[in-house]
């Protein structure tokens, strides 16, 4: 597989605000025809030439954004530099970039929307091989909650804060670039027109939807968290204005912190692949998303554990599990404890504690299907992996969860 060199592509990033404006005084190239020429003629020759003007000076009050060529004078934004330990190809000007959401700057060239975008297929790339690789057993629910706790709108907005972002109180030219600029929702109890009217009673509140949705359409036409997305590629592919459309809506309205820290993060991951590589790239998720603590066992929640341990043995072709008491202690006593073991045959799949038998029998059948979902070979390796070179050696390709 071929590696492509992204030198030429990341330059397409900078807006061309952000590069050196390089003035070329217009010369005048002749050659004296006759030795004989007046001084007179010279001097109204020169007259003519048009001298170049110093350029006018700009009002930063009327811009949206901060200009990109205050970029290097922001002392924030060269400590967050530092702090992230960025590459030195990532220019300054696109980490002040990647600091002005959409909501700040309808300009596409000046906000991080694109780089939002880049930065959250990367993520959700490298999060969802990292999971599927690590855990090939786990059910599309425990997947999807595994999602949102590493690259999650929370998860981000916590992210955002311990890389020590402040925040812009209101978006402006004049605002210092290393702050996190939009433009923010207003609370619910804003009184706009004066007459003690709250804004969240004076709005429309949407109809909940009645319908139920299965887990195979969470997991095909809907985003890496299970959400439903508000527009699919086929409706951009068949109608070309609903982009523009889209856009605009999205540059009118005002979004929370949350939105546009999770906007943020994924754009200054966008922007260390444009302009670093996937190796720098990678690196990137590994120091900041990869290396956050996850217990997956926590994520799991079971209605009818004996019911789904049971339909897991017959599919699996195992002997159907029993429940048998290894030990007790205090039968007679206001505290006692239960040992229960599942075994299938003579193997023993899990086994729980309780105050009672029942307690004890549904904590070793959860403690059995725990052990089950959560197999993890004992080399990990990532598709990802191989775009460098290597030969790929498949995964575990799991069944599915139980369909009880």
């Amino acid at each position: 597989m071929k590696t492509l060199r992204l030198l030429r592509w990341s330059g397409a990033v900078l807006s061309p605000r952000t590069r050196p404006c390089v003035y070329i005084r217009p010369t005048l190239l002749c050659s004296r025809l006759q030795s004989t020429a007046t001084a007179s003629v010279q001097d109204e020759f020169d007259e003519n030439v048009s001298q170049p003007t110093a350029p006018l000076p700009i009002d930063l009050a009327t811009l949206p954004s901060p200009p990109p060529s205050r970029a290097t004078q922001s002392a924030k934004l060269s400590a967050l530099h530092a702090r992230l330990t960025l590459p030195p190809r990532l220019p300054i000007q696109t980490l002040a970039r990647c600091l002005v959401d959409a909501s700040a700057d309808s300009h596409p060239s000046f906000n991080n929307h694109s780089l939002s975008l880049l930065g959250n297929d990367l993520l959700g790339y490298y999060t969802s091989e990292l999971i599927l690789c690590r855990y090939p057993r786990l059910p599309m629910i425990i997947i999807f909650a595994a999602m949102q706790a590493y690259i999650g709108p929370a998860t981000l907005t916590s992210l955002t804060r311990e890389w020590g972002v402040d925040i812009a109180a209101e978006p402006g030219g004049e605002v210092d670039p290393g702050l996190l600029q939009f433009k923010a929702i207003l609370p619910g109890n804003a009184d706009l027109a004066g007459d003690g009217t709250f804004l969240k009673d004076s709005q429309t509140r949407p109809t909940p939807k009645l319908w139920n949705r299965g887990l195979s359409s969470l997991s095909v036409t809907d985003d890496y968290f299970g959400a439903v997305p508000s527009r699919s590629h086929t409706d951009y592919l068949e109608r070309p204005e609903l982009a523009t459309q889209d856009a605009a809506a999205l540059n009118a309205r005002s979004v929370t912190l949350e939105r546009a820290s999770t906007n943020f993060v994924r754009a200054v991951m966008g922007a260390v692949y444009l302009h670093a590589g996937r190796n720098a790239a990678k690196a990137f998720f590994r120091a900041h998303f990869q290396s956050r603590a996850l217990n997956v066992s926590k994520l799991f929640e079971f209605r009818q554990p004996t019911r789904d341990l049971s339909r897991l043995c017959a599919r699996e072709g195992l002997v159907s599990p029993v429940a048998r008491i290894l030990s007790e202690t205090g039968r007679e006593s206001r505290t006692p404890v239960f040992v229960v073991g599942v075994f299938s045959g003579r193997d023993k799949l899990g086994e729980g504690q309780g105050g009672s038998l029942d307690e004890a029998r549904i904590r070793a059948a959860i403690a059995a299907l725990k052990g089950w979902y959560l197999y993890s070979p004992l080399e990990v390796r990532v598709p990802s992996e191989v775009e460098e070179g290597g030969k790929w050696e498949g995964v575990l390709i799991d069944g599915g969860e139980v369909v009880v």
